[in-house]
């Protein structure tokens, strides 16, 4: 079952709580009040998460988040269990 669009493991988030984020897939908007261009992107595709996408994984995907020091490699991994779990 997947938690989010990039591959975040909301259940696992120590911040979760505290920012009141009810994840990305049930809200419309980001907890911080701006966009998530990945969010936008699978919805405007009508992806459940960028595992399923036939562009994964993407510029904006792989990048997202290096910028404030966080490894890509833990999303990406999370989005292909997701992706062949739903291919079950």
């Amino acid at each position: 079952m997947f938690e989010s669009r990039c591959g975040v493991l909301c259940n696992s988030c120590e911040r979760k709580e505290m920012v009141k984020c009810k994840g990305c897939v049930n809200i419309e908007k980001p907890f911080w009040g701006g966009e998530c261009g990945v969010k936008a992107c699978c919805e405007d595709k009508k992806l459940k998460h960028c595992g399923v996408c036939e562009s994964f994984p993407c510029d904006m995907l792989s990048s997202m988040g290096k910028e404030f020091g966080y490894d890509p490699a833990p999303r990406l991994e999370a989005l292909r269990k997701w992706a062949a779990e739903s291919k079950l």
